[in-house]
């Protein structure tokens, strides 16, 4: 039985009356196993099984704790549990009451949203303040949903009290945007709580015991949903120093004050740690005991073996501190797999990860995209293995993919031309062509035709007379390409004129910053920025756009700062290139933001960029949280370590010239002795 394998601890909570009980799980202290003990506990106690519901918040973990359980009794039996994440048990309940309910994502909404908000013409009201766009207007709605259960308008006065006069309008969109979504059955994932919530007051659903997953995570109205079903018994498991949502609405008074709102509430706490070693667990106590202790805990050792202290790496700048972590991974005995380097900002990542690749490491990082497969440094990269490679066929297509109306097959068609041209030198073809007459290319239907089509070749260039075309571009025989368009052959004319430039360069620094600093790569950047600031409207926000902007540039002048050392081009590229499989398999280091790492352990852990600003984030500390929220992130960091953990900070950012001073973290943690102001 599960009960039988529980610590004294989590034998205590998985055994206790019914009533209303909260476990207090610190980092692990294995909650998962407490949550499986209880529900067997339950089971044992004659109670039926589909009088019990098991919320999560992802469907993994319901996977896990059921499959567990199914270890101890027939699978038919745990099969009745209702068990799964708030959205998912929600959406089964009304499904089964409202077949034609219908959950949609939040792009189409957004975009309904948009129908019902475009009807009023705010243009002609002189109310002295700029209307909120239908968009930003949505996630505002959004918001409220998930953190409050007072009016709209009411919600809105509090936060946004400029917006007074518009609060009617405002209010009036979000009653015809419901109205629309009732009437074609639509639902959002908030809709589902909502829903259920009324649903489930028309015609309650009796439960013995509800049991809550990660509690310290729930917003107001998924706690709105446990008290409407309001069992006879409730058990919810969580750590209140491992509250790190904010940001996502999760509303942290719902674990403090449990105590307080269910009178004769049980408190227990899980406190052994099983996982790191005694020199972290003490670490990870004295920064967290610098929170309000809403409930006294101290994590204890139940780790037997040798204790490795946690170690202060310092470093004069950014990059060096990268470097210098990735070679120490490369020379550890630890397995790739079992070490995590964890940051508080993604951009942290881009860093870490080049410095891995160089030094053929392979990683991984959850979420987001790797920063060798960020268009603006495949571009890059790309242009550079032509230069090394002038054969190399998919770095040409790959590049000319970029030029407006020109796809795969034409940008082949122009790279076998340009490198005939060249009597077979691609460079030579497109910087000064040597073979004027036109080639014949083999077609797939076997049809012997040429690129250009001889009954339109003569006077074709003479399109883009008095277009603005330099003398040389005009010369040059590509513009007797049938296919070529005004775009496109600018897009040439641009290549051509790097390719000049970079063509005897002595250094891969010169090369990349060359590239950089090119009329086609500001161009490729006014393109991607463009596209990642579009909103689902179709409009432009001018704002993201300029920050899309500064996160390319800031990858490009990381990848410039890579090539520095390579005299050598094509070694530079090697470096870059090597252990694109392994990443691309999702095998190697772990690089994880805080939140991604949650749940999650590992032998070793490097937590890098430990300076004020950078973490804590003074930034979002101002929006979510609190210094509080930052400092429950760096104990979430820490316990995910084992056996060794890392702690780093460098005093210099190179590219961006700032200044860096260490984290007040690490002076709680004794690693530094000097207080500083805060």
């Amino acid at each position: 039985m599960p009960l039988s394998q529980l610590n004294e601890q989590q034998l205590k909570a998985a055994t206790a009356d019914f009533g209303k009980n909260l476990i207090i799980a610190s980092a692990g202290t294995g909650k998962t196993s407490t949550i499986v003990g209880r529900i067997a506990n339950l089971l044992k106690q004659g109670v039926e099984p589909n009088k019990i519901l098991l919320l999560t918040f992802t469907n993994k973990a319901a996977t896990e704790m059921v499959a567990r359980l199914k270890r101890y009794f027939d699978a038919k039996i745990i099969d009745k549990i209702e068990a799964g994440t708030f959205h998912a048990v929600s959406y089964r309940w009304l499904k089964a009451r409202n077949p034609k309910l219908t959950l949609k994502q939040p792009g189409e909404l957004k975009t309904l949203f948009r129908t019902v908000y475009e009807k009023r013409e705010f243009h002609r009201l002189d109310l002295g303040v700029k209307p909120f766009s239908a968009i930003y207007l949505y996630e505002l709605y959004s918001l409220y949903q998930n953190s409050c259960l007072d009016s709209f308008s009411s919600w809105m006065q509090e936060r946004y009290e400029e917006h007074t006069p518009l609060l009617d309008i405002y209010q009036d969109i979000i009653d015809e945007f419901e109205e629309a979504k009732e009437e074609y059955g639509f639902a959002s994932f908030n809709d589902l709580l909502i829903l259920a919530i009324k649903s489930i007051k028309q015609e309650p659903i009796e439960f013995e015991e509800v049991l809550v997953d990660e509690y310290q995570d729930t917003n107001t109205l998924q706690e709105a949903l446990v008290n409407t079903l309001d069992p006879k018994s409730l058990f919810c498991v969580g750590d209140y120093d491992q509250s790190i949502y904010a940001f996502n609405g999760a509303n942290i008074e719902n674990i403090s004050t449990f105590a307080d709102r269910y009178r004769g509430a049980n408190v227990y706490s899980l406190s052994v740690n099983y996982r790191s070693s005694k020199d972290i667990l003490n670490l990870a106590n004295r920064v967290i005991s610098k929170n309000e202790r809403i409930y006294p805990k101290e994590l204890r050792v139940g780790k037997v073996g040798e204790s490795i202290p946690p170690k202060l790496l310092v470093y004069e700048n950014l990059f060096d501190q990268y470097q210098s972590i990735a070679q120490q991974i490369k020379e550890s005995k630890t397995s790739y797999e079992d070490i995590a380097i964890i940051f508080r900002n993604n951009s942290s990542a881009d860093g870490l990860e080049a410095s891995l690749r160089e030094l053929n490491v392979p990683c991984r990082r959850k979420g987001g995209t790797s920063f060798f497969d960020a268009k603006e440094i495949k571009f890059i990269l790309d242009i550079v293995a032509l230069i090394v490679n002038p054969k190399d066929l998919m770095a040409f297509i790959h590049i000319f993919e970029y030029a407006k109306n020109v796809g795969a097959v034409l940008a082949k068609d122009i790279f076998l031309s340009l490198t005939h041209f060249g009597n077979g030198d691609l460079i030579r073809g497109v910087i000064n062509p040597v073979i004027k007459e036109l080639p014949k290319l083999q077609r797939v239907n076997s049809r012997q035709l040429g690129l250009f089509d001889d009954c339109n070749e003569i006077g074709l260039a003479s399109r883009f007379a008095h277009m603005g075309f330099s003398k040389e571009t005009m010369k040059h025989p590509i513009v007797k390409l049938s296919k070529i368009e005004k775009e496109s052959l600018q897009f040439f004319e641009n290549f051509s004129e790097l390719i000049k430039s970079i063509k005897n360069s002595s250094s891969s620094y010169e090369v990349v910053s060359k590239i950089i600093k090119s009329k086609l790569y500001i161009n490729l950047v006014e393109m991607l920025s463009t596209q990642r600031a579009k909103l689902k409207t179709g409009e432009i926000d001018q704002n993201k756009k300029e920050e899309s902007k500064k996160r390319i540039y800031n990858k490009a002048k990381l990848l410039l700062e890579l090539s520095r050392p390579y005299k050598d081009l094509s070694r530079f590229l090697n470096a870059m290139i090597l252990g694109g499989g392994e990443v691309s398999e999702g095998e190697g280091v772990n690089l994880l933001t805080v939140h991604a790492s949650k749940g999650l352990e590992f032998e070793d852990v490097y937590i890098v960029d430990l300076a004020d600003n950078r973490f804590p984030n003074r930034k979002l500390m101002s929006k979510n949280g609190g210094l509080d929220e930052e400092r429950r992130l760096f104990y979430v960091a820490v316990t995910r370590a084992k056996t060794r953990l890392y702690l780093s900070y460098a005093k210099f950012d190179r590219i961006k010239k700032a200044q860096y001073q260490p984290s007040l973290f690490l002076y709680e943690a004794k690693l530094l002795k000097e207080p500083i102001e805060t």
